[in-house]
C-alpha cells in the first residue's frame, strides 16, 4: 500500500513540477507576402547586408504567428518567456500536464524538453538550410591601457588607416550595461550616435532597463567601444552597438539560449554585422537539463544552432570559448559557424582557466586567441581595471573582427571566419587550448589590400554555385593552370584539384552538402571563395 501511495505521490510531483520546453508550430502566416515585401520583416540596412553578401531572404524571416503565441498564453499552467522565428517555435515554461496539453492543438507540430528524458521522440527538426548565393586618413590613438591586448593582434595598421569599426554594427549579448548610457568611457559612442539601442529579454523592457543590471556587459562591451583620450581603446572605438540582455542573473536555465535566439533574430532584422557572446551553457541550475560533452556538436543544443543560423544570415559570430579550464568548451562555442576564442596572457601563455577543445564531433575549437588574463576592461563607474576571462578576450577579438570588416565591406562572413583562421600563428598546428592561435590583423589587412589579389578576384568565375555535381572554373587570360583546395568551415580540407585550360571542371559528387571555403591559388595569387554544395 505504501508503494503504490509513492507512485502516485511520485507521479503527481512529476506531473506539477516546473517543466522548460521548445514549442514548434506548423506554419507560418502570410509568408509569400512577406518574403515579397521583405522590408515589412526587416530593415532596409538588413535588406542591403543580405544582398551585399547574397543571403536569401526566407520562410525563416518571417515572424512567428501571433496569434498561436496568444492561444497558448491562454492555456492553462504555462507561460511563454520567448520566441524564436528562425526556428518557427516558443520557449514556456509550466507543469508537465500543461505543456503535454499543448499537443491538443493543431498548429503544434512539435514540443522539445529542455530534460531530454521526458522527450519520447528523435528530434528532426529543420534548423539549418544551406542558403544559395545570389588613399584614407590615418588615425593616432594613445592605447593606454588596453595597449598590449590591442598589439597582441596587431590591430593598430587598421585603425592607423581610419578602420576603427564605422559602417559596422556590432550587438553584444549579455546580463547586464549599467552606466553605458551615462558615463565617460562610452561617451564617444554616445556622442557620435552609435549607442543604437538597448533591449531586455529576459523581462521585456525597453531602452533604459538595458543599462542596468550586473556590469558584467558593461565591461564586455569596453573592451570594444570604450574610449578614454589617451587612457583606453577599444579594438572598434567608432563603431555602432546595440546592447541586449539574454542571461537572467542568479537563475542558469535553457530559457537563456532561447532568449539569446530571440536577440539574434532581432539583431538580423536590424542588420547587424557582429554579434558578440561572452557567455555560454553547459550546466543549470536544474541538472535535469545539463549537456554533455557529446552534446558539444554544433547541432545538439538550441543556441548552438541559432548561433550556425546566425552565421547563415549572413552575421559575424564571435564567442567566448569557457572559463573550464580542463574542462570542455560550452555551447555555443561548438557552432561551426561561430569565432570561438579562448584567453591567452600578456605574454601569449595559455590562460589556466581557458577552455579547450575539440568540438564532440573533432572540429578544431577554440579557432583563435586573444587576451583574457589581465585584460583591460571599463567598470561599471567609469574605472579602467583589469579583469580575467574568455568573456574579455572575445569582445577584443570582435573588435579586431569589425574593424577588418569596415574596411572590407564586400567579405561575407565566411571568408572574414577563414581569413582570420589563416593569418593565426598556429594555423598549420592547431591544439586543442589555442586553436589556430594568435590572428595577425595587420597581416590580414595586407593581405587584403593586395593588388595581385584584386586582380584575380576580378577575373575568375566559378559556376554554378549552389553546385550539385561539377563546378567549373573560368581561368584568366593571363593564367594557364591554378589549384583548387575547399575547407570546411572548421578548416578541414575535403578537396584539392587542379583546374587548367583544357581541364576547367572539379567533381564535387562525393562531397557532402554544406558550406565550404575554396582557395585558388596561382603562383603567388591567392583568392578564396565561398562554395555551397547542395
Amino acid at each position: 500500500m505504501r508503494f503504490i501511495t509513492f507512485v502516485f505521490l511520485f507521479i503527481t510531483l512529476t506531473s506539477y513540477a516546473q517543466q522548460d520546453a521548445w514549442v514548434y508550430f506548423t506554419d507560418k502566416e502570410n509568408v509569400s507576402e512577406s518574403i515579397a515585401n521583405p522590408i515589412s520583416i526587416l530593415t532596409q540596412r538588413a535588406l542591403d547586408r543580405k544582398e551585399r553578401h547574397g543571403i536569401i531572404i526566407d520562410e525563416r524571416d518571417v515572424p512567428v504567428n501571433e496569434n498561436y503565441i496568444s492561444l497558448i498564453k491562454a492555456e492553462d499552467n504555462v507561460t511563454v518567456l520567448a520566441k524564436s522565428k528562425w526556428n518557427n517555435c516558443i520557449y514556456v515554461r509550466g507543469t508537465l500536464e500543461g505543456i503535454q496539453n499543448l499537443e491538443t492543438l493543431n498548429f503544434v507540430s512539435d514540443i522539445v524538453f529542455a530534460d531530454r528524458s521526458l522527450n519520447t521522440k528523435k528530434e528532426t527538426l529543420p534548423f539549418i538550410k544551406n542558403d544559395p548565393k545570389v588613399e584614407p586618413s590615418r588615425t593616432s590613438f594613445t592605447y593606454g591601457a588596453t595597449l598590449n591586448q590591442t598589439t597582441q593582434l596587431n590591430v593598430q595598421p587598421l585603425h592607423e588607416n581610419d578602420f576603427t569599426g564605422n559602417g559596422v554594427i556590432i550587438a553584444v549579448m549579455d546580463s547586464g550595461f549599467p552606466s553605458v548610457d551615462t558615463q565617460a568611457g562610452f561617451k564617444r559612442t554616445r556622442d557620435a550616435g552609435k549607442l543604437l539601442d538597448g533591449y531586455d529579454f529576459v523581462n521585456r523592457e525597453e531602452d533604459e532597463f538595458a543599462f542596468q543590471g550586473s556590469s558584467h556587459g558593461t565591461r564586455v562591451l569596453s573592451d570594444i567601444v570604450g574610449f578614454i583620450q589617451d587612457q583606453f581603446v577599444g579594438t572598434a572605438p567608432d563603431a555602432s552597438v546595440y546592447c541586449f540582455i539574454t542571461e537572467e542573473s542568479g537563475d542558469e536555465s535553457p530559457a537563456e539560449e532561447s532568449y539569446w535566439v530571440e536577440a539574434a533574430e532581432r539583431a538580423d532584422s536590424l542588420g547587424v554585422d557582429v554579434i558578440n557572446t561572452s557567455l555560454g551553457y553547459r550546466t543549470f541550475e536544474d541538472s535535469r537539463y545539463d549537456y554533455t560533452y557529446e552534446d558539444m556538436d554544433g547541432e545538439t543544443t538550441f543556441i548552438s544552432r541559432g548561433a550556425t543560423l546566425a552565421f547563415q544570415k549572413g552575421i559575424m559570430v564571435v564567442t567566448s570559448a569557457g572559463n573550464s579550464g580542463a574542462g570542455m568548451i560550452s555551447a555555443p562555442a561548438d557552432s561551426p559557424g561561430v569565432l570561438t576564442v579562448g584567453a591567452i596572457d600578456a605574454n601569449e601563455v595559455i590562460a589556466s582557466f581557458s577552455s579547450i577543445g575539440p568540438s564532440s564531433d573533432g572540429r578544431v575549437k577554440p579557432d583563435v586567441v586573444a587576451q583574457g588574463r589581465s585584460s583591460a576592461v571599463i567598470d561599471q563607474n567609469g574605472n579602467i581595471t583589469t579583469n580575467n576571462g574568455t568573456s574579455f578576450s572575445s569582445p577584443i577579438m570582435a573588435g579586431a573582427v569589425a574593424s577588418y570588416m569596415g574596411a572590407f565591406p564586400e567579405l561575407t562572413n565566411a571568408q572574414v571566419l577563414q581569413n582570420i583562421r589563416a593569418v593565426s600563428d598556429r594555423f598549420t598546428n592547431p591544439s586543442t587550448s589555442y586553436g589556430y592561435g594568435l590572428p595577425d590583423f595587420g597581416l590580414l589587412y595586407d593581405n587584403s589590400l593586395s593588388n595581385a589579389e584584386y586582380a584575380f578576384a576580378k577575373a575568375y568565375v566559378a559556376f554554378p554555385n549552389p553546385v550539385n555535381d561539377q563546378l567549373t572554373i573560368v581561368l584568366p587570360e593571363d593564367i594557364s593552370q591554378a589549384e583548387i583546395v575547399a575547407y570546411t568551415l572548421s578548416g578541414q580540407r575535403v578537396l584539392s584539384a587542379r583546374v587548367s585550360l583544357d581541364q576547367t571542371t572539379i567533381d564535387m559528387s562525393k562531397i557532402q552538402s554544406g558550406i565550404y571555403i575554396a582557395e585558388i591559388i596561382s603562383g603567388t595569387d591567392r583568392q578564396t571563395i565561398k562554395i555551397v554544395k547542395q
